[in-house]
């Protein structure tokens, strides 16, 4: 067993193989600048390790690859290049404003291009909340230097010196002088480096960031122009649809596509063991699709979810492992004496079911081969890169020759972040058909097809002397993975392990990633120590906490929401919870409502107390804050993915329960600003405190004690 460490082990899907083997492939990027300025930023040369197998010209020799570059065009605007992507969260927003705010330019005169793998610096993809943290830096940066090289060009113009020009709103100024940002690029062909010393703009000077912003293609989106995959619309153009297997492991024997390929129109595939057809509508691909023949040879035994937890303990990996999947351990002090002298001692299992990604987007892509034998690919996804990658794998062709864009999303959540089977699929029909071809994930392959949240079974064993310290610890986890393992409380003897297991399901990254499931089992434990203590959960979490933007956050919460001991009383319920996840942290407060004590909760209220640094954005910020409450309630209370004999048992919203409008309560959020502090994503971690706050108010109204997920 490997000594202790923090990668973020439960991102599965980045470490699988590729979901077809093709039997056939081909060989076959152009990246150019028009005239103006352009200003890259160069991450350092351990960043750029990451992108291993990335193009030549974005991870130049000797130095680190590219991490992001802005463009100051002959017209005058200004674009934005990053190869992280817009899910949603705010990217394009927020890096646009980076760029305003040193530019010292209107928001709206700069551009910003994210995702098309023609066109922006290779990026490993856009997870683990970190936009904010890794890009907004180096766009400042870039921006600041561009403001500098402008200023220059203006005062060389001039004959004056630098520190006489004003840049700002797209031109120099020298007293009555100006001279436009299109003035001084036309005609040049300038590429400037970003200086590891670019001075930018200090907070309390700054006149964009900080300030909440309208939101990048805000009218755009009201009224519908962004293009997702499934709008997209190419000349003669067909529709796919792809056989997929009748339960998880069959495999394909024998396959007759005779009858399919006599509908008019359809294009039929078999290729290794991949099986497609190709139609001019979505009806007759389904309806040739259901014509198609084939053998399966079934897995003989399957999983099944009543005995899950059961298998996870069974099949856990305790020795060896592969790389950084296996088992790890760290032990402080001598936990195992300091229990035994423990005046109260709570010990017990806590559980987190499978839960799906269910975006209101399923997988789609559009794929077209270009004359030169290239491929473009437009598709949802959160690593453009790493579908680009896996294009070429798998149809034995150059990166360059790929061409991923990536087009509107709805929703992703950590599902689509190695997403590459839909745009595989579209790929290998076009390249039959000859024809640009569109494929669309129903529903119900969404769910059984997709990865999964990985299912978690952790147990905890806390030893306290009766005035609440602290003095015992044990903490091992299940499957789920690493994130927010660790306890965020003064504790000198502890233990704190993690074992991989054999999932039964595929299983991979999602919002905030193990983190809902640690930090559930670990306020839970101190919710249920706090009770065997008689103690307020509030004054038990403050009183072992020295982290002091952790007990911030507490005091804010408890305060904003009116945190008082006792306050809980039979059928209505008060609960706090806290987290530290992605360098941030997060207090939440739940009042639940229990009509009788196995009545199903109704959420009243919840309020997060979050710091994240230096908020950028507020309202965008907030807006984070509440869509991880919201989905933070359905792997709370409702949602949990059934499966035996190798199939789903509820793949289809009517069966698999998400929360609605009617489900929402009052959501409140408290912003923790530091404006002298670095800036951190805030997409994730406030998620990790719903599920144990909503637990404590249920306990607190009368109701049971949940030691699992969901617990409605």
């Amino acid at each position: 067993m490997t000594e202790f460490r923090f990668p973020e082990v439960e991102r599965y899907e980045l470490d699988e193989a590729l979901p077809y083997s093709f039997q056939v492939g081909r060989r076959g990027f152009l990246k150019a600048f028009g005239g103006g300025l352009a200003v890259v930023c160069l991450a350092p040369v351990a960043e750029a390790a990451a992108g291993e197998g990335g193009d030549a010209d974005l991870h130049p020799q000797g130095g680190g690859g590219i991490e992001a570059w802005l463009h100051v065009e002959e017209n005058g605007r200004v674009t934005v290049y990053s190869g992280k992507v817009e899910l949603g969260q705010g990217a394009r927003t927020v890096l646009r404003a980076a760029a305003a705010e040193e530019l010292r330019m209107p928001v709206d005169a700069i551009d910003v291009v994210l995702g098309d793998t023609a066109m922006v610096p290779y990026d490993m993809g856009t997870w683990g909340s970190q936009t904010v943290p890794q890009m907004v830096p180096r766009i400042r940066q870039a921006a600041a230097a561009a403001r500098a090289m402008l200023g220059q060009l203006a005062a060389e113009s001039w004959g004056c010196d630098a520190s006489e020009v004003e840049v700002s709103d797209g031109a120099a100024r020298r007293g009555d002088a100006v001279l436009a940002f299109q003035e001084l690029t036309r005609d040049r062909r300038l590429v400037g480096e970003v200086p590891a010393d670019a001075p930018v703009t200090a907070p309390q000077d700054w006149k964009v960031l900080g300030h909440s912003a309208r939101k990048a293609e805000a009218e755009a989106v009201v009224t519908g122009r962004p293009l997702y995959a499934s709008d997209m619309r190419l000349e003669g153009m067909l529709y796919g649809r792809v056989l997929r297997p009748p339960s998880w492991g069959a495999a394909l024997r024998e396959v007759d596509l005779s009858a399919a390929q006599a509908i008019d129109g359809v294009v039929a595939v078999h290729d290794g063991d991949f099986v497609g057809v190709a139609a001019p509508d979505s009806f007759t691909a389904a309806r040739a699709l259901a014509k198609v023949r084939a053998t399966w040879q079934e897995r003989q035994e399957h999983a099944d979810d009543r005995r899950l937890f059961e298998d996870l303990r069974a099949k856990a990996v305790t020795g060896g492992g592969r790389g950084r999947r296996g088992p790890m351990r760290r032990t402080e002090g001598d936990p195992e004496t300091a229990l035994t002298t423990a005046e109260v001692t709570v010990e017990a299992s806590y559980t987190a079911e499978y839960i799906a990604h269910a975006p209101m987007e399923t997988r789609c892509a559009v794929a077209q081969w270009r004359e030169d034998g290239g491929l473009d690919v437009w598709t949802s996804t959160q690593s453009p890169f790493g579908v680009r990658a896996a294009l070429a794998s798998g149809l034995r062709m150059e990166q360059d020759q790929v061409r991923v864009r990536m087009t509107a999303a709805g929703g992703g959540f950590g599902g689509k972040g190695n997403s590459p089977e839909a745009p595989l699929e579209a790929a290998r029909l076009a390249r039959a058909a000859g024809r640009p071809v569109h494929i669309q994930w129903t529903r119900e392959e969404e769910f059984a097809w997709a990865y999964f949240r990985p299912a978690a079974l952790i147990d905890v064993t806390i030893g306290a002397r009766r005035d609440g310290k602290l003095i015992g610890w044990k903490f091992t986890d299940y499957n789920a993975g690493t994130s927010s393992i660790d306890t965020p409380y003064r504790v000198a003897d502890k233990e704190i392990v993690y074992y991989p297991c054999e999932s039964p399901l595929r299983q991979g990254s999602y919002r905030a990633l193990a983190a809902t499931a640690n930090n559930f089992a670990r306020e839970m434990a101190m919710d249920e120590l706090a009770e065997a203590l008689q103690m307020d959960p509030f004054q038990l979490r403050v009183s072992n906490v020295d982290d002091e933007r952790l007990r911030e956050v507490l005091f804010r919460a408890a305060d904003a929401f009116g945190w008082e001991e006792g306050k809980s009383t039979e059928g209505r319920g008060y609960g706090i919870a806290c987290g530290i996840d992605k360098g941030s942290w997060v207090a939440t407060c739940a009042e639940v409502a229990l009509d009788a004590p196995d009545a199903e909760p109704r959420i009243m209220r919840l309020l997060t107390a979050f710091d994240c640094g230096a908020v950028l954005d507020p309202a965008n910020v907030e807006n984070q804050v509440v869509g991880a409450a919201i989905q933070g309630l359905g792997g709370a209370l409702l949602e949990r993915v059934g499966f035996a004999d190798g199939r789903l048992r509820n793949p289809r919203f009517s069966s698999y329960r998400v929360p609605r409008f009617r489900d929402l309560p009052r959501i409140d959020t408290v912003l923790v600003d530091r404006p002298d502090q670095p800036s951190l994503g805030a997409g994730e971690t406030p998620i990790i405190a719903i599920a144990p706050a909503i637990g404590a108010a249920i306990r607190a109204a009368g109701g049971p004690r949940h030691r699992g997920l969901p617990m409605a």
